[in-house]
């Protein structure tokens, strides 16, 4: 072949893949639960996914993610990742802020914030770095809250950090880093809340209800009942707005093939469930041609062998017979960045780690970076404690299930959403317990002063050997009719809560 024909050919050859590589309009879809290969495995019904559903092993064995609320409300950084709709709340504390502050709403809106959210320190990197040093072994980003800004490239809302803001896939590039470091990787989509999140904003139509921006602020409609979340059936959504969240999340089911996928209380609501049936079955026939095992979060409106139960902000007051979750925040006020942030302790969060977890449960903890895509040296600190206490004593807490009773001690702690502010002051004899095969942990909450008795572990049962984790010294120990009483070293193995490892003979 002559010189300038096989030029011409190369030449050609690059063009042709260049093409066939570009970045194709994604079509959207609304009406199928069939995978885009064919899969039907699971129809759109509780019965049928629950025959053809299982918790994967995976989530039940990973126990702890990271959950990330990033997005342009933590520009404003007051109140809290409700911004955008207090501001348009007459009288609230976030309005009256907003005007002193940035000026009318008809001047400055909630759309003006976004050239100002511009992630120029973000490193997606650094970000999964830090959370696999906390121990995290799933990474939860919310790819759209409820301000109707999407963190990735999206086909159907323009209001996106790739097109404006950022300019960046913050989705895509937090997905990359997420499986590079061997983590699990899902998402969080609040498309669901959108409808409602800026009726308030209907005072002004010039920034919210009209023109090139109404497509930002979803539909405006009514949702009465403030944040005590008693939305009336059928009030804050319509079959538009339902429609148009099946939309989007086809497309993040589709392009970014997430192990999990978090969602908010609305989906839960008559009359969206049927469409979320549609949702489940489309994303589990999904994953089967994927090869990958699947989990959905909600917080009520679903059988728990169907998806995965949330509690927000609070425990479970028993084990429960199928996994579940609790979603919180290290910050108390905000789940997005905010000034003046009160976090809590690594000790609060490591006890309530192990209380979940001894019920059957995980924790998905949440940051809330600041607007540059710093993580605050606060939060880091609380991760970095969290990783410390784990590499320690981690094997009571990973791939461990729930043993015959889950606790004991006089100190139960709080449960039921929203109870998880206050920290929970335990003793030495207030006892979590784990079990992986025949060994059984029993984590202390609190150091005891010399010895502890478990009263769990009575002569049904002979035990073999005790150790506690992180100390290499042979403990003293005794069986009776009373329980296990077991001598404590002089010093602790690590800061917080601490694991006796049983083995019985």
């Amino acid at each position: 072949m002559k010189k300038s024909a096989f030029i011409l050919s190369a030449f050609f050859l690059i063009f042709i893949m260049s093409c066939t590589s570009e970045k194709q309009d994604y079509k959207p879809k609304t009406d199928t639960y069939i995978s885009p290969e064919g899969t039907a495995v699971f129809q759109p019904d509780s019965a049928s996914i629950a025959e053809n559903y299982t918790i994967p092993d995976w989530f039940r064995d990973a126990k702890f993610g990271i959950f990330i609320h990033w997005g342009v409300y933590s520009v404003p950084a007051f109140g809290s990742e409700w911004y955008p709709r207090n501001m348009y709340q007459k009288d609230s504390e976030v309005y009256k802020h907003h005007i002193e502050k940035y000026g009318p709403h008809t001047e400055f809106g909630y759309k003006d914030f976004i050239p100002m959210f511009k992630a120029e320190k973000f490193n997606a990197e650094e970000w999964v770095s830090l959370f696999e040093k906390s121990g995290a072994k799933y990474v939860v980003p919310v790819a759209e809250h409820h301000d109707g800004f999407s963190l990735y490239e999206s086909s159907m809302n323009k209001w996106n950090s790739v097109a404006m803001g950022p300019k960046r896939n913050i989705l895509g590039e937090l997905k990359d880093a997420t499986l590079k470091h061997g983590l699990h990787f899902g998402l969080s989509s609040h498309r669901a809340e959108n409808a409602w999140f800026f009726n308030g904003g209907t005072e002004f139509p010039s920034d919210v209800q009209t023109g090139e921006y109404s497509s930002l602020y979803g539909e405006c409609l009514e949702w009465p009942g403030g944040q005590t979340m008693d939305c009336p059936e059928g009030a804050g959504f319509n079959e538009h707005s339902i429609q148009r969240w099946l939309e989007n999340t086809y497309e993040l089911v589709d392009i970014y093939q997430p192990e999990l996928m978090w969602f908010d209380w609305t989906v839960g609501k008559y009359p969206f469930q049927p469409t979320f049936y549609q949702f489940m079955a489309y994303y589990y026939n999904s994953a089967l041609d994927w090869n990958k095992e699947v989990v959905v979060n909600t917080k009520f409106g679903y059988g728990d062998n169907i998806q995965v139960f949330d509690i927000e902000r609070g425990k479970s007051e028993t084990a429960r017979p199928f996994p579940w979750q609790t979603d919180t925040s290290i910050g108390k006020k905000s789940w997005g960045y905010i000034e003046g942030e009160e976090s809590k302790s690594p000790n609060q969060i490591i006890d309530d780690l192990v209380d979940i977890v001894s019920k059957n449960g995980n924790l998905l903890l949440n940051i809330g970076p600041r607007p540059d895509g710093t993580i605050t040296e606060g939060q880091q600190e609380v991760l970095l404690q969290i990783g410390e206490w784990l590499k320690v004593n981690g094997e009571a807490i990973y791939g461990t299930r729930p043993w015959k009773v889950a606790s004991e001690g006089a100190q139960k702690g709080t449960a039921g959403a929203f109870t998880d502010n206050e920290e929970t002051k335990y003793t030495s004899q207030d006892i979590r317990f784990t079990a992986k095969g025949d060994i059984l942990f029993a984590t202390l909450l609190e150091w005891p002063e010399k010895d502890v008795l478990i009263k769990s572990i009575n002569l049904e049962v002979k035990v073999a050997e005790v150790e506690l984790l992180g100390n290499s010294e042979k403990l003293e120990w005794k069986q009776s009719t009373e329980g296990l009483k077991v001598n404590f070293p002089s010093e602790k193995p690590s800061e917080f809560a601490h694991a006796l490892k049983i083995t019985f003979e």
